[in-house]
């Protein structure tokens, strides 16, 4: 029987839904796994782009995005925010930026203002613009809210660096494992 056109993109862009849609929604109503949900997701969907397959890349976020919803991290939506506006996308950004040959310099500086709103609207939806808490001592916390816009975009902005670093080499090291795999 004779493949259809797209079926392998198909496929491996459905494969990587199912992928990241578990460990996020594990991850979403796990609390403590949250960070790993992300990042097993944020994995997953690599494999459409180790083959360039961008249009299934974004659509296996999409299908992520709204399939981690139906299944319940709807009650915990603002958990996924960050997900949906900057890391799951993140990697199909980096992906066109390669195709494309655009300027690295150019392209982080993007990058990281994208990085550093988002940052500002977790802080704004997820904490009500004010940080708090009983890990640490109240007058931390004050000191934390009083500067919080010189921390977010300093802090954003080192984070920054070297999580655009790690995901680069993630997606080299996604391509050698899907590299084998046959269209």
């Amino acid at each position: 029987m004779k493949k259809r056109p797209g079926s392998f993109e198909i496929a491996l862009s459905a494969i990587s839904c199912a992928i990241a849609v578990s460990f996020l929604w594990l991850g979403i109503l796990g609390g403590f796994l949250k960070g790993l949900g992300y990042l097993m997701g944020i994995l997953a969907l690599m494999l459409p782009l180790s083959k360039r397959f961008y249009a299934g890349g974004f659509l296996a976020y999409a299908g992520t995005c709204i399939l981690t919803l139906v299944l319940g991290a709807v009650a915990k939506f603002w958990d996924l925010v960050p997900f949906i506006m900057f890391f799951g996308l993140h990697p199909i950004v980096n992906s066109l930026q390669l195709k494309y040959n655009v300027n690295k310099y150019l392209a982080f500086i993007v990058k990281c203002i994208w990085f550093i709103g988002t940052l500002f609207v977790g802080y704004f939806l997820v904490f009500g613009g004010v940080l708090g808490g009983s890990l640490f001592p109240q007058e931390l916390y004050d000191v934390i809210n009083r500067y919080i816009y010189v921390i977010i975009p300093v802090g954003g902005a080192l984070i920054f660096l070297i999580y655009d670093f790690l995901i680069f080499r993630m997606q080299q090291i996604v391509d050698g494992l899907v590299y084998r795999i046959r269209k």
